[in-house]
Formats: C-alpha cells, sequence, structure tokens
C-alpha cells in the first residue's frame, strides 16, 4: 500500500481542515496518508511515495516552518508525486488581475524552496472572524468587502469547495498510482 505524507502550515487552524480532508480522501482511495504540521514533525520526504503540502498565503507569504521543510525535503520531494495546495481568500475576487499575483506567489515560493510539485492547487480558505483580535478582525472585514466576502464579524465563514478538493486529492492520488506502472512500462515492464 502506498504512503503519502500531507504535511501543513496553518495560522488560524483552517489549512489543517484541508490537509485532514486531503488525508481521508487518500485513505478511501487505499493509501496509507499521514498528517503533519510542518513545523513539528520529524518526517522526510523520502519516506513516502507521494507528498502532498498544504499552506496558506498571510501578507504574501506562506508559513516559515512550510518554508524550513520543503527546502530541507526538495530533493526528495522532486523525485517522487507531489502536490502543493495554496489557501487564500484572494480567489474570492474572481479578477485575472488577483490569480495572476495569486500564482506568482506559488512560483516564488517553488522557486526559493528549489521543489517542483507535481501538480498544483489554490483554494479558498476561511474568514475565522471571532478568532481574531480587533484589529485583524477589522482589517479583515475591510478586505473581504473589497473582495465581495461577508463581513458580519460576529460569526465565521468558510468558503472552501469541499467537494473540489476531494476531486483534487483523488486526481493526485491516480498521479501517485500511476507512478510504478510508468515506471515499469519505461523499462520494458521490468
Amino acid at each position: 500500500m502506498a504512503r503519502i505524507l500531507v504535511v501543513f502550515g496553518t495560522t488560524e487552524g483552517h489549512t489543517v481542515k484541508i490537509a485532514g480532508a486531503i488525508a481521508e480522501t487518500l485513505r478511501r482511495q487505499r493509501f496509507t496518508a499521514v498528517v503533519a504540521g510542518a513545523g513539528r514533525t520529524t518526517h522526510i520526504a523520502g519516506d513516502f511515495d507521494g507528498v502532498v503540502v498544504a499552506a496558506s498565503i498571510h501578507a504574501g507569504r506562506y508559513q516559515q516552518a512550510v518554508e524550513h521543510w520543503v527546502r530541507a525535503n526538495h530533493e526528495a520531494l522532486n523525485g517522487r508525486p507531489t502536490a502543493f495546495v495554496s489557501v487564500c481568500l484572494g480567489v474570492l475576487e474572481r479578477k485575472e488581475k488577483v490569480d495572476r499575483d495569486l500564482q506568482a506567489i506559488v512560483d516564488r515560493f517553488t522557486k526559493e524552496t528549489g521543489w517542483h510539485p507535481t501538480i498544483t492547487k489554490i483554494v479558498a480558505g476561511a474568514l475565522l472572524y471571532t478568532q481574531y483580535g480587533w484589529f485583524k478582525r477589522m482589517a479583515m472585514k475591510w478586505m473581504a468587502s473589497r473582495a465581495g466576502g461577508d463581513t458580519d464579524t460576529s460569526r465565521d465563514y468558510v468558503y472552501t469547495d469541499w467537494a473540489d478538493l476531494v476531486t483534487f486529492a483523488t486526481r493526485f492520488a491516480h498521479t501517485v498510482d500511476a507512478r510504478p506502472l510508468a515506471a515499469a512500462a519505461g523499462h520494458g515492464g521490468l
């Protein structure tokens, strides 16, 4: 049974839920899926058949722990099927410039870390107003109003398309599944 590591970085906790949903989808596909926080894991990419990294964007960057883990594991990551899931609220704006800016953040991250993910996915995160301090709550309300998002700060809003995330994780599972077949086919079926 193939083993897949799902490494995550989270600030308010939503990305860990995304990582858990990915892992659950992989388990339903008959994989062993291990979920680990980037800053707390001793797992190395080379011990797994595939790796998913999920991180959220804050002020144009991902969590430092994710950057460190990917840098330390980039050679092993580049030697197996991998996926990068970028979590942010910017996708709610549905504007070409915003889409380009978000892709530029992903591209900068992969260039700086030396990692070349097999597939990437940008997904909407959550507005967790009830978990923010006053200043952050007001800043997020202002940003949400500009993007056409929800501004009632007395509750939280989850924008993640869970069905789309399941489709993505299933697609990644097929990528990991196809890898041994492609390797065997390239070597005369040996």
